[in-house]
């Protein structure tokens, strides 16, 4: 009997040091969390998972790397993934959150919309007993993958202002007035649909504002029928973006905008209304609303952030955004709005081979005092705001705690603004030394990448920022103003701007531009961009000192090549070695000819005429002015300029000027065939854009 008593006892100390020595922990929709966590009995949840983890650390008994393997399947999460200084003790004992081999497992942040009923062949119908139990409300729902639309007028395009009026009560002490009563005057024609709003209608509608590059979501305060007037409640308008008469808006959320295919409305009472595309079924469709706003939550403190974790080959499908009670007022960039996976404090974070999509905000923000993070691989789409945030909004008191050195490599980053129009693919705030390199991003509504957060020539500390073999395409779709397939703002020094090719960037009215460098602008190199098809002109500096903007191809653009618009006594910019090709347009807009440039070795090239002009002075005259003295208007000699292929027929014909020719098919994602078919841009998002911006003068 002894002898079998010590068996045993061996044997159970076997099996507890083999679990306490263990470095994977497995994760299944079929497991649960009270398990041990191995391949046979795995934990339900990534908190589960974490928490074990936290265990396993806390009594010593893991001294190893762990990997948290996520077998393939659907988790809904009821919470976001916190991870804080508890999940990296040291270095050496980093988790990895990854999925399987050859498993892709998705973590939906909503619920299973089911129970669909006919009302008749054009309209369906459920019920969602926790909306009048629990008094949960979403604003966005996801059908058979895609975004539906909430219900809206017009279906199409944009309702105009006719006048806009405002009343302060409270002026505060900014530029801006802490209170302030909006009326906004409507045409007759537009405004019929309030006339029969029911009390519901006034307490859910909400009214988008479009105006200049902002957005502006309010709920409307009251209606005057005889003035056809709407009037809204809130902070006071911006004086440098005030509503007017070239503001468009649509409103959404109530009964009667239901009209459209593809639409949806959400009864106070719990019914779901849903008009079906063709070849859906009540039987076949697949139904999400988001329940988490948020996925991941990485919070370390300033003495202690949070490092050493990596998340791989992982899906995050399905979160939402809840306007406030009060709206949301207008902010460039929709710069406020959180992202679903939101780190503060956190360094050496990675994400490789991930997925983020249908969301009501952003994807991923890297905000305060985070570093040597990484993005890469990963597939963001169908996104309530923009992609990738970097940097605080403030400037940190501390330079210790400025974001910095963060990549973002080879991914793909598109459809985005479907909350926030305003809302950019990726943002750099108040951070330095990033690398943003080889992404495909496009169908934003405002710009592809936005870099600095400091108007002015004050002190920023956004500077040696890269920005290199970008794809960066089909922006704006002519509903805002003032972007740029690059936008830059301040001080900038060590910013490089290069290889990018850009295209297809259309704004409303003004401000439709491929390379932007916009207030401030200072030190910022760009060089050996492809920049066509924008609608305004390829490279604009509304003001700045010292930048270069060299060996370029500018071909192509709509109304205008180049255009500079502050006049400054101190070098604004110096613009050397570029090709500049047009068949429309002038060649300058603004005023370039008054700028105070350097600008040699350029060749230009107008198929219309060789009778070139600088805003009104000849070419000729140009030269003899000090400008562009060696300069040449010649034909570069493109492949096949109206199918916009611009490689030189002869690589040694822009010798001359000292243009180096540069390989512009390596802007954009690199990889296996599948990730680079996948990267392709929608054939029927191209002609949508096509037809969208058709319509815009």
């Amino acid at each position: 009997m002894k002898r079998v008593h010590n068996l045993t006892c061996l044997l159970i100390l076997l099996f507890v040091s083999s679990d306490l020595l263990a470095t994977d922990i497995y994760v299944s929709p079929n497991g649960n969390d009270a398990n041990p966590g191995n391949r046979e009995q795995p934990m339900a949840t990534l908190t589960g998972a974490r928490d074990a983890v936290r265990a396993l650390r806390a009594k010593n008994r893991t001294k190893e790397p762990v990997n948290i393997i996520v077998m393939d399947g659907t988790y809904y999460m009821s919470e976001p993934l916190l991870l804080t200084d508890l999940d990296s003790p040291s270095q050496a004992l980093s988790i990895t959150f990854k999925a399987a081999d050859g498993a892709k497992p998705v973590f939906v942040g909503g619920k299973e919309i089911t129970g669909w009923l006919k009302v008749n062949e054009k309209l369906w119908k459920t019920n969602i007993k926790e909306v009048q139990q629990y008094g949960w409300k979403f604003e966005q729902l996801y059908v058979n993958g895609k975004r539906a639309t909430r219900a809206k007028s017009p279906n199409k395009g944009f309702y105009f202002l006719k006048n806009v009026g405002e009343t302060v009560m409270d002026k505060g002490k900014g530029r801006v007035a802490n209170l302030a009563v909006q009326r906004l005057g409507l045409f007759p024609e537009d405004a019929k649909s309030l006339n029969n709003f029911t009390k519901d209608d006034f307490n859910d509608a909400v009214i988008t504002l479009y105006h200049k590059w902002d957005n502006t979501r309010k709920r409307i305060s009251n209606y005057d029928k005889d003035s056809a007037s709407v009037f809204t409640t809130g902070g006071g308008m911006k004086p440098w973006n005030s509503l007017d008469h070239q503001t468009r808006y649509t409103i959404e959320n109530y009964r009667a905008a239901l009209d459209t295919a593809g639409e949806w409305f959400l009864e106070s009472n719990g019914d779901l209304y849903y008009m079906p595309l063709p070849g859906e079924t009540p039987e076949t469709v697949e139904a999400y609303a988001p329940t988490l706003g948020i996925f991941i939550i990485i919070e370390g403190s300033e003495k202690k952030p949070v490092e050493n974790i990596r998340f791989e080959n992982l899906s995050f499908k399905v979160a939402g955004y809840r306007m406030p009670l009060w709206g949301n007022e207008a902010a460039q960039a929709a710069a406020p709005i959180e992202a679903v996976v939101m780190a503060d404090y956190a360094r050496n974070i990675e994400f490789t081979g991930c997925e983020i999509a249908h969301t009501g905000s952003n994807a991923i923000w890297f905000r305060k005092a985070c570093s040597n993070c990484t993005i890469k691989t990963c597939y963001f789409h169908d996104l309530g705001a923009g992609g990738v945030k970097i940097g605080d909004i403030a400037i940190p008191s501390d330079e210790k705690e400025l974001t910095k050195f963060i990549t973002v490599d080879n991914n793909i980053i598109r459809d985005g603004g479907n909350v926030f129009p305003c809302a950019v693919g990726v943002t750099i705030f108040q951070s330095s030394d990033n690398t943003i390199t080889h992404n495909e991003i496009a169908n934003f509504r405002y710009s592809g990448v936005s870099v600095g957060w400091v108007w002015g020539y004050s002190y920023s500390p956004s500077k040696r920022n890269k920005i290199e073999f970008n794809h960066i395409h089909h922006l704006g779709w002519g509903e805002l103003c003032d972007m740029g397939g690059v936008y830059c703002l301040g001080e900038a020094q060590g910013t490089t701007v290069s290889n990018n090719v850009i295209h297809h960037v259309f704004s409303f009215d003004y401000g439709g531009w491929g390379l932007y460098t916009d207030e401030g602008s200072t030190g910022v190199v760009m060089e050996n961009n492809l920049v066509y098809a924008c609608k305004n002109s390829g490279f604009h500096q509304h003001y700045g000192k010292e930048n270069f903007i060299r060996n370029n191809i500018f071909a192509a653009n709509i109304k205008g090549q180049l255009q500079a618009t502050r006049v400054e006594p101190h070098l604004s910019f110096t613009f050397t070695n570029n090709i500049v090709w047009f068949n429309s347009g002038d060649l300058t807009v603004n005023n370039w000819p008054k700028i105070n440039i350097n600008s040699d070795k350029n060749c230009y090239w107008d198929t219309r005429s060789q009778d070139l002009k600088f805003g009104k002075i000849n070419f000729k005259d140009w030269q003899k002015n000090g400008k562009d003295v060696h300069s040449i208007l010649a034909d570069p000699g493109f492949v096949n300029p109206a199918a916009f292929d611009f490689r030189l027929k002869k690589a040694l014909s822009m010798k001359k000027i000292g243009f180096v020719p540069f390989d512009y098919s390596k802007a954009g994602v690199y990889g296996n065939v599948e990730w680079m078919n996948l990267a392709r841009f929608d054939e029927n998002t191209t002609s949508q854009y096509d037809e969208a911006v058709a319509k815009i003068k």
